[in-house]
């Protein structure tokens, strides 16, 4: 007979995946490499274990493992081909040309603002923080390691702007989902954000402001003009090659699905390639060949493997390496592997029985938004994608704030606030592994520069608990009943 898990039992396999982290950091230098994986892996043993003695049967739970990896599947297909356009993108010198560029124009003391600004501009039109930080996002990293900036703060940047984008944009996937789950439509929920995430992307610049004014760069001009010879070595550079990124953004803003405007972005990237940089579609393929031969063979290098192009400028050989879909491995497998451990924990009701006492002790309005966010942010460390974390406490807190007497868009903006903002803190969450993948920069070594993501939740429970933009329900006047009419 199927029971309901105890407190501790449900506890038990996130305490033990804690632990395995933990050693995992001390341990080895790379965690995502592996490590992290076998340890989801083994808490999830631990979490069926503890399901099955409960009583519950495999079946289900398989079916719930496989229900929760479909779930994921779309961002790993998605992941795929980010891999497959960013080395398209830098054989055809598209990436290269935005460094080259960016280099002319960026003050490198506003250059922080600046990442935050680009960033979120472009994925307000696209509605993905995804897109963004795969194209513009490497490049402004680019352009930030070319003058100096330690690649975490600017990933933190690139984050941070792109993060505000994503989350304001009609056109994002969360910016929809989040009202749907709380009842309450998508232009009230954005009008009602921007409560909360205007004061937050204000904080944010002026912090980025101060940072900026003060670093000590370590490049000077003369570096920065080496990067730019070094890359005008080895591509031919022209702003016809802004052609590309110019209608991705449009196709995504016309409502391409993300996987087909990828894969679009990804094809034009290797005919620019070929039509832009026949050199090194040579260097890559090698000679002796045709040169159809030639294209296909680096066209299809750059989609799937590495390509490490070489000058004498050790940092240019850092900002002009990909990994193709091939660099993607390690980041599907610790999504598959965190897929399976929140799969198993809800499958069995743990997830659930966690959060039951919390929403008990939420007594007032500041302590059940600070309970949502808390929520949140537990099941982006557990469910291990951010549409769980805004769906399951979505569902589980609706009825919680209308007894409060509070309108939807407070559920919605809070689910937005926490559960949007934090799954990029994550390093097994869908979003952190995928991020760190991209930028190539450690989870917890950007986190501490994500600015908006970090104010977003704390600010969202501050306007909650001193009881600011916080909407009710109004109920209506109760009416003296009519006289009665004269006989």
């Amino acid at each position: 007979m199927k029971r309901t898990p105890n407190l501790a039992e449900a506890l038990l396999p996130i305490l033990f995946l804690i632990v395995l982290l933990t050693a995992n950091v001390f341990v080895f230098e790379d965690t995502l490499s592996g490590s992290n994986q076998i340890a989801l892996l083994l808490a999830a043993t631990v979490a069926g274990i503890v399901v099955r003695r409960n009583g519950q049967k495999w079946e289900h739970t398989r079916q719930q493992v496989v229900k929760t990896i479909g779930s994921a599947m779309p961002s790993m297909l998605i992941l795929l081909l980010i891999g497959s356009l960013a080395g398209t993108w830098m054989i055809s010198g598209i990436v290269p040309a935005m460094i080259y560029y960016g280099l002319d124009i960026v003050n490198p003391k506003l250059f922080l603002i600046t990442a935050v600004v680009v960033s979120a501009l472009v994925s307000v039109a696209t509605g993905s923080s995804w897109s963004t930080i795969a194209t513009i996002g490497v490049a402004l990293l680019g352009i930030g390691n070319a003058i100096g900036i330690s690649e975490p703060m600017a990933a933190g940047a690139i984050i941070s702007g792109a993060y505000f984008g994503d989350k304001i944009s009609p056109l994002s996937d969360t910016t929809n989902l989040a009202p749907a789950m709380a009842g309450t439509d998508l232009f009230t929920h954005i009008r009602y954000m921007f409560f909360t995430t205007i004061p937050s992307i204000i904080i944010t610049l002026i912090v980025f402001l101060i940072i900026g004014i003060n670093y000590e760069f370590k490049s000077s001009l003369t570096d920065i003009e080496l990067v730019k010879s070094a890359i005008g070595e080895i591509f031919s550079i022209s702003p016809w090659l802004f052609l590309v990124p110019i209608i991705l953004f449009v196709i995504i803003i016309m409502k391409v699905p993300p996987i087909p405007s990828l894969m679009i972005g990804t094809l034009l990237g290797g005919l620019f390639a070929v039509i832009f940089q026949p050199d090194l579609v040579w260097e890559i393929a090698g000679r002796g060949m045709s040169y159809g031969k030639a294209s296909y063979i680096s066209f299809m290098q750059a989609m799937f493997g590495d390509v490490a192009l070489s000058t004498q400028n050790e940092h240019v050989n850092h900002l002009l390496s990909t990994s193709g879909m091939r660099g993607m491995l390690d980041t599907i497998w610790l999504i598959l592997s965190a897929m399976v451990f929140g799969g198993i924990m809800e499958a069995g009701g743990l997830l659930q029985r966690i959060t039951r006492p919390i929403m008990k002790m939420a007594k007032s309005t500041g302590a059940l938004v600070s309970s949502t966010v808390g929520t949140c942010v537990f099941f982006n460390a557990t469910a291990s994608d951010q549409y769980l974390a805004i769906v399951v406490p979505g569902r589980m807190y609706r009825k919680a704030y209308e007894e409060r007497g509070l309108k939807p868009e407070v559920l919605s903006r809070t689910l937005e606030d926490s559960g949007t903002m934090t799954s990029v803190l994550i390093p097994w969450n869908t979003c952190g592994a995928t991020q760190s993948r991209v930028l190539d920069v450690a989870t917890f070594d950007y986190l501490p520069y994500c600015f908006f993501n970090l104010i977003s939740p704390v600010m969202s429970i501050l306007f909650a608990y001193f009881n600011i933009k916080i909407r009710r329900f109004v109920k209506p006047a109760t009416k003296p009943n009519p006289k009665p009419d004269a006989i």
